[in-house]
């Protein structure tokens, strides 16, 4: 067991006087495939060795008594009063709202929760919010609802409690993660194929920018209904299109004048990363790391010139990355744009001496420190069984 998840697990028994369940709820990268999750396609992410962590009992009571370790802030409700407002607190009411809507026999619990996952970097800690929430009320009331409900709960939250509307990558791979391995994840059937990941000589290094800038969430939405817009125009002549995953580039192109430029190029770029993708699986299934980081690069300049939700300090670590020949096969921005981590597949005796380029030459362009997160491929939430090990 992790310092962490000791220490959470300590917290609660000081709070509560009794022993908890606990539980290890993972962050996510996303090797390729963004901004492709909402729009049905497909995306390859993989559960990390960055997590939340969360000490449970029930409550005895319809009250929810819960302790954010890291903000040392504590916040109680009872769950037939469930009314959203401006903090993490958020995500675990959805969580409870969406179990109460399935007329599932829950009550309230006491609860302990805190990690290392860091905040704002674009590595999923909402979801493993979500996630280790919802599989802690599973377990201790024993609701029986399997991964792919509990990923659906957790979208369900973020979207009505917090307003993000976002796809089910996050949370699916969070919940159904393997050791080693990436998820090739169909987001229109909800199924996935595991691919093991041989890295051999590369380590996968996150660069955190530390930004985060305020465009991101509005901008998001923005994405998707652009997306929706290109779908609706498309379907009034081509009835079997039902998302931008049934289209071509050539049917898109036909249409070129009704989408509009902005329409237009945003859906290309989804349409093309959805092909990328596939592409990029079955490199990596052939352990051909040089061919899928390749890939990687095509979808950074998209993202930042077509879809434009990448910001100057990504294009920048991308650049430095880029100019690092032989030394990185591909890198990246990740997540939803305007900040957060580039994700760089780099050769493992390369480490170092490119965190020590990126640092000074960040600080200088920037003023501001990058952070590096070294991660590895684990398995998706569990329960944390031995306490003690």
């Amino acid at each position: 067991m992790s310092d962490k998840a000791r220490a959470i697990f300590t917290i609660f028994q000081q709070k509560f006087l009794k022993d908890p369940l606990l539980i290890r709820a993972p962050g996510r990268i996303n090797l390729i495939g963004e901004h492709t999750d909402y729009n049905e396609g497909f995306v390859l992410p993989a559960a990390i060795d960055r997590s939340i962590y969360f000490a449970m009992t029930p409550s005895r009571t319809d009250k929810c008594n819960v302790y954010s370790a890291d903000l040392e802030e504590g916040v109680s409700f009872s769950i037939t009063d469930l009314n959203p407002g401006e903090t993490w607190v958020n995500y675990l009411m959805g969580v409870m709202d969406a179990f109460q809507r399935k007329g599932l026999p829950i009550h309230g619990v006491d609860c302990v929760f805190g990690g290392d996952i860091p905040a704002g970097a674009g590595l999923s800690s909402s979801a493993a919010l979500c996630n280790g929430f919802g599989f802690g009320l599973n377990q201790i009331f024993d609701c029986k609802l399997d991964r792919l409900q509990l990923a659906k709960i957790s979208q369900y939250a973020e979207q009505e409690f917090v307003g993000l509307m976002c796809g089910i990558m996050d949370q699916y791979a969070s919940l159904f993660g393997v050791k080693d391995s990436v998820l090739l994840l169909d987001c229109r059937a909800l199924k996935h194929e595991v691919i093991p990941v041989h890295l051999k000589d590369y380590s996968i290094l996150l660069i955190d920018t530390k930004v985060k800038h305020n465009l991101a969430s509005s901008a998001y939405n923005e994405r998707q209904h652009a997306c929706e817009q290109g779908v609706q125009v498309i379907h009034e002549k081509n009835t079997n299109v039902q998302s931008l995953r049934d289209v071509t580039r050539t049917m898109l192109y036909e249409f070129q004048d009704e989408l509009g430029e902005d329409v237009f190029v945003k859906c290309l770029y989804v349409v093309e990363e959805i092909a990328r993708t596939q592409r990029a699986a079955v490199h990596l299934k052939k352990n051909e790391l040089v061919k899928f980081g390749e890939l990687m690069y095509e979808t950074h300049w998209g993202l930042s010139q077509a879809y434009e939700v990448s910001c100057d300090e990504l294009d920048f670590l991308v650049s430095l990355a880029k100019g690092e020949k032989g030394k990185i096969a591909g890198a990246r921005m990740m997540g939803g744009g305007f900040g957060g981590c580039t994700i760089n597949l780099i050769q493992k005796d390369a480490v170092k001496a490119f965190q020590e380029k990126v640092l000074d030459q960040y600080i200088a362009t920037f003023h501001i420190a990058p952070e590096f997160y070294l991660v590895k491929l684990v398995d998706g939430v569990a329960e944390m069984i031995d306490k003690n090990a």
